[in-house]
């Protein structure tokens, strides 16, 4: 059995408080409740100020071993990596984005829809075979 990882966050500030990691193998998934009563940084906090996601196993594997920090964004509940900059190796603050393999996904997909779009153009050209007006 694969079970992905289940990230707790703070609702007001989208800090992680726990994440359960990625589990794998003779494995039960957990309840909610039964994370809060297994770990201390939760069974610490008022239930209602917690918020959670979870993942499927794998997703956003790339992004986790090459980030320097995640969060989960407090208005959309989506998670957001700080990854290394080369030019700036010690950033006073983290720059937190969207999952980088989630931007090269729709970039690539843009990519696609333009040559697409440029292919369209170029036949409609031919087709008019160089009948000026």
């Amino acid at each position: 059995m694969q079970i992905g990882r289940r990230i707790y966050y703070d609702i007001a500030t989208g800090n992680v408080i726990v994440d359960t990691g990625e589990r794998l193998g003779n494995v039960v998934e957990t309840t909610v409740e039964q994370d809060f009563a297994a770990y201390a940084a939760l069974a610490e906090r008022v239930p209602e100020t917690v918020g959670h996601i979870q993942l499927d196993y794998g997703q956003f594997s790339q992004d986790f071993a090459e980030c320097d920090g995640y969060r989960i964004n407090p208005e959309t509940q989506d998670i957001e990596f700080a990854y290394p900059d080369p030019s700036d190796p010690e950033p006073e603050e983290p720059v937190y984005q969207e999952p980088l393999s989630e931007k090269v996904a729709r970039l690539e997909q843009e990519d696609i829809t333009n040559k697409l779009a440029l292919a369209e153009l170029h036949a409609l050209i031919l087709q008019g075979g160089g009948q000026g007006g």
